[in-house]
């Protein structure tokens, strides 16, 4: 008789899971292992399982096509190997598969739609009440982001001194009575006073991230996992090599099956004074070998910039390094490092004392513009203050602002570049000019689109001639205002009237 427990059917690039009883006694994690090997469509897949706790032991797929699969579970408990088989179905609505690196610079569903990242940061919104959790998920329902970077571990940083509503240890942490914020930095990275197993996982943890995972996918959304962060007063930072692979090989066990799952390695990584390159680069060679479904990877720094040119890293992620310039930077990263240019951190919209949480909401906007104008993707964050210190960076809930209002319109526009994405265009030096993304040595003369962002300049008019033949459909776009006016088709040179004010974009289209 079978000892395993398993889904008959899975839709494809879902989650399909089997359970096999196992020892519970001594430490499960540490004692044992379990893995599966699948077969079926067009691909042979091992993947490791993990430990869920209560005697319960647990091996998650995705599988990447439809048809019949088959399967082999092997575990060091188990006397013979199990096996059995499972139908994959074909996706579902609004189901397109991981997202993947698209033509160097852009992203795609597996399936082949475009994805255009339109990001935020709520640090650790799934560490927050069920009531601000779902306050949270709401918000994001009624919003354009289709991405959100949050973190694994809880976060000791201003704003944010509460404890969190789970750990991810068995164990207890530091009494926290005595921290305030005059007081922050001594504890920063703390680690003593803390009293944890690093060895034995707190399975709830993991198992209440998952659902907040799952949620996101239902709205569409990427979940963009920061695996390990420098703000820590529960010595979580500050494990050694051992603990470290031991979390990771966990943590993609875990959650490497769900296919909205991007990995950070870490926010802020230069911060992590405990953490070496070489330990860096040992983490990513641990995701290339232990994912299977080989996810998006991606690793954020503060001031020092990773090199991003390293073959594990899918994309960049980035926080600006200069007070003022940041998505102007765009064009420089994507010819160093040849791969999408994710702005994960252009500063926040709010009004806090910190230099990169007091941007309006106009500067903000600004920036996403001028960042998908420049080919790159950028990324929201809000910190606002009010008298519960709810901060949606930190906290999710509500947001305040007004720049996220308008990241709908944005999107939309994106979303009618043909191809897979925008490329900058040098035209000419006082506009940002973009075109749909070509391959180097095929560029056309005359483009069939362009999309021209005036940023906060306020021309009262912008002069055209691409060649004297070819009709241009012409759209000005108020960026702020949310008004796109067609102002019709024209040939030849002509002269486009704009309101004389900031934020003003126009579209010229080919007119077919």
């Amino acid at each position: 008789m079978s000892k395993i427990s398993y889904q008959e059917q899975a839709e494809r690039w879902d989650v399909w899971e089997v359970s096999c009883p196992g020892p519970a006694e001594g430490n499960p994690f540490l004692d044992h292992t379990i893995k599966g090997s699948f077969v079926g469509g067009q691909e042979k897949v091992e993947a490791d399982g993990f430990y869920d706790g209560d005697g319960v032991y647990k091996v998650r797929f995705m599988p990447s096509f439809e048809g019949d699969y088959t399967f082999t579970i092997t575990a060091d408990f188990l006397e013979e190997e199990e096996k059995g088989s499972f139908v994959s179905t074909p996706a579902g609505d609004g189901n397109h598969g991981p997202v993947r690196v698209a033509d160097t610079y852009h992203f795609a569903y597996e399936d082949g739609t475009p994805y255009y990242s339109i990001g935020t940061t709520c640090y650790v919104w799934d560490l927050q009440t069920d009531e601000r959790i779902d306050e949270t998920l709401e918000t994001l329902r009624n919003s354009a982001f289709n991405k959100i970077r949050f973190c694994i571990f809880p976060k000791h940083y201003d704003y944010n001194l509460g404890e969190p509503r789970s750990y991810p240890y068995e164990g207890s942490p530091m009494d926290s009575s005595v921290l305030t914020r005059e007081n922050f930095w001594d504890y920063n990275g703390y680690s003593e006073g803390n009293k944890w197993d690093f060895y034995r996982f707190n399975t709830a943890h993991f198992k209440h991230i998952e659902k907040c995972i799952l949620a996101l996918r239902d709205l569409g959304i990427e979940a963009d996992l920061i695996v390990m962060h420098p703000y820590d007063r529960w010595g979580f930072s500050v494990m050694d090599k051992d603990q470290d692979d031991f979390y990771w090989k966990y943590v993609i066990a875990r959650f490497s099956s769900y296919r909205n799952v991007w990995w950070s390695l870490a926010n802020e990584f230069d911060l992590m004074k405990s953490k070496t390159e070489e330990d860096w680069e040992r983490y990513g060679a641990i995701l290339v070998e232990k994912d299977p479904y080989h996810h998006l990877r991606s690793i954020h720094n503060c001031m020092r910039m990773y090199d991003h040119s390293r073959p594990w890293i899918t994309h960049c992620s980035i926080q600006r390094v200069d007070l003022y310039k940041s998505s102007e930077l765009v064009n420089e990263w994507r010819e160093k490092f040849r791969k999408p240019v994710v702005m994960d951190e252009i500063a926040y919209e709010g009004n806090i004392q910190h230099g990169w949480g007091n941007i309006s909401g106009e500067e903000m906007l600004r920036r996403f513009w001028e960042a998908a104008c420049r080919g790159g993707y950028p990324g929201h964050g809000e910190t606002y203050m009010n008298t519960e210190d709810i901060l949606w960076w930190s906290h999710g809930g509500k947001l305040h602002g007004e720049s996220y209002k308008r990241f709908g319109l944005l999107h939309e526009i994106m979303c009618e570049t043909p191809g897979s994405g925008l490329m900058p265009y040098p035209r000419s030096w006082d506009e940002v000019c973009a075109v749909p993304e070509e391959p180097d040595g095929e560029r056309e003369s005359v483009k069939e689109y362009y999309l021209f962002y005036y940023s906060f300049m306020r021309p009262s008019f912008r002069e055209f001639h691409f060649d004297d033949t070819t009709p241009f459909r012409i759209k000005v776009i108020d960026t702020w205002d949310m008004n796109v006016e067609d102002r019709g088709v024209f040939c030849g040179k002509f002269r486009v009237e704009l309101p004389g004010k900031p934020y003003m974009a126009v579209q010229i289209k080919k007119e077919r």
